[in-house]
């Protein structure tokens, strides 16, 4: 998910997957901060430093966003902590009755915390709703293959698919275009306030919202009434706490002042928290990636530039994956939580490739200024290319700042480019970024599920979520394809063609993919596998 985040937190180690680092408490926090075990009367406090751009599913498509859905919304599907397997959560069936019709068939009596009831009009309206609205920062874009939804009764609803045999159709209904919304409290063309929301209780997740400053503290308490397949609340509640400055988190997490310190950290403060006896933290593979956005109209020689010229555009998108140094910034910026990426799906993944590696650089992953200069001077570019390059500062890490001046720095060598850094903050970011204000940028993506396509489709099919203008006919005839491949081998050839096709075009620079997972404490009580501020397995003191 984008920006992204977008993941369920829930597929955390089924794909191993989330790129992000949590702190927790080994030792007992006493009145500072947490709790003892499920029975006791006080929070569990966890502290972030991402952001929420919307409680509505159709507003938002981020971590910090999600972070919150996946806790007080229900899904039609859902994965158990620790699998990769999608399985009925509110549904007590779902399956293809045909190979455009996938029907489900919802657990009776479901209801909302405030009453509303929750039934098969309750998915329509969600899915619909998706569509209609079709928000730039929303997930809409998971849904390209869906073509109607139909209420058969009060608990069957059919989704009728373009694509026949949809590989991916279960694990979108647990992805961020999932969550079944409130028919009587959401409006169904526009994104609703996050106040009209937690004034309603429209809530039948795990939690309900109980206290809400947006970016500053969320209150959850476990809602008695939720229907779906994973485990209840093993606590009494949960408080969020949201730091501008990561900085004050790594204090308040070493200091005892709160029990999880979650998305993020720098990789200087988790070398740190390392040799804190008070605290436990441990990582692991991930599927998180951070790439670069070009906007095919507003970069330099964009179809909407005074001097246009697509050739041109590419060679400068060419340039930049000459120079830019991955390896650098795993060892130098990261320190080694996250490493180079050569493809457009991270390794670890099936059908992953590493399609850029030997087209770009010195053909082995290293820059090479010399191609860079060839490239260029070949396509009639003037050096230096002035290129504004914009990031966020405070939603994909303290480290963005540093990545990011050596980016600049990498692309400045030999004289090939001149960068004018600068940084927005990040509700701001995401509104101006789907707006063609930035020529290029940062993003960064969390996988909604364990599959190769959530890496394709979201950013290059006709109507992705990036916004950026690319368009390729042929990639996104090949994308409506795979999904539909049953005969694994072929799929998988299917996906390996599409990254290198759009390796040649470079809509994105992949930089580098996240391994880190999650940190737990030595006395939690369960095994907590759930990285969406794991506090569903979480009374975390004996």
């Amino acid at each position: 998910m984008s920006l992204h985040t977008s993941s369920r937190g829930r597929l955390l180690l089924a794909v191993a997957a989330i790129g992000a680092t949590a702190v927790m408490l080994s030792g007992c926090a006493g009145s500072k901060g947490g709790t003892s075990g499920g029975g006791s009367s006080k929070p569990i406090v966890i502290g972030t430093t991402d952001k929420i751009t919307s409680l509505d599913p159709a507003g938002a498509y981020d971590n910090g966003s999600l972070a919150v859905m996946t806790q007080v919304y229900p899904f039609i599907m859902d994965a158990q902590y620790g699998s990769p397997k999608m399985t009925p959560s509110i549904a007590a069936s779902a399956s293809f009755t045909t190979p455009t019709e996938y029907t489900v068939k919802l657990k009776p009596n479901l209801k909302f915390a405030n009453g509303d009831p929750l039934n098969a009009e309750s998915v329509k309206f969600s899915f619909d709703r998706q569509l209609k609205i079709n928000d730039p920062n929303g997930p809409a874009s998971l849904l390209g293959n869906l073509a109607s939804t139909e209420v058969k009764d009060d608990t069957t609803v059919v989704f009728h698919l373009k694509v026949p045999n949809d590989q991916t159709w279960p694990q979108i209904l647990g992805t961020a275009a999932g969550p079944i919304v409130d028919q009587k409290v959401f409006s169904p063309d526009k994104v609703t306030p996050d106040d009209t929301i937690v004034k309603a209780d429209a809530f039948a997740g795990q939690y309900k919202i109980t206290s809400y400053k947006v970016n500053q503290l969320i209150s959850y308490k476990p809602y008695a009434g939720y229907g779906g397949n994973l485990p209840k609340a093993a606590n009494s509640g949960v408080d969020v706490k949201y730091y501008a400055d990561p900085s004050n988190m790594k204090l308040d997490i070493g200091n005892g002042n709160i029990d999880v310190a979650y998305r993020s950290l720098s990789a200087t403060d988790i070398a740190s928290l390392k040799t804190n006896k008070n605290v436990n933290v441990i990582t692991g593979p991930g599927g998180e990636i951070r790439y670069i956005v070009f906007n095919f109209n507003t970069m330099p020689y964009g179809a909407k530039t005074s001097n246009a010229s697509a050739a041109k555009a590419l060679a400068v998108r060419q340039a930049a994956a000459d120079l830019v140094d991955r390896q650098a910034l795993s060892t130098n910026v990261f320190k080694g939580t996250y490493t180079p990426l050569y493809s457009y799906v991270p390794q670890g993944v099936p059908n992953a490739t590493e399609s850029l590696k030997s087209l770009y650089g010195d053909g082995s992953g290293a820059p090479s200024l010399d191609k860079a200069k060839q490239v260029l001077a070949a396509a009639g570019v003037k050096t230096p290319v002035t290129l504004n390059l914009q990031y966020t500062g405070d939603h994909y890490g303290p480290s963005s700042g540093d990545e990011y001046a050596a980016i600049k720095s990498q692309l400045e060598q030999g004289g090939l480019f001149t960068v004018n850094l600068a940084q927005t903050e990040y509700v701001q970011y995401s509104k101006d970024r789907t707006a063609d204000v930035y020529p290029a940028y940062q993003l960064g993506w969390f996988p909604d599920y364990p599959d190769a396509d959530n890496y394709l489709t979201p950013f290059f099919s006709k109507n992705n979520f990036l916004g950026n203008h690319y368009d390729n006919a042929e990639v996104q005839k090949l994308i409506s394809e795979q999904v539909g491949i049953t005969d694994p081998t072929k799929r998988g050839d299917t996906i390996k063609q599409i990254q290198d096709l759009v390796a040649k075009d470079l809509p994105t620079l992949p930089l580098t993919q996240g391994t880190q997972v999650a940190v737990v404490g030595k006395d939690v009580k369960g095994t907590v596998l759930d990285a969406s501020f794991l506090f569903h397995y979480a009374p975390l003191h004996k």
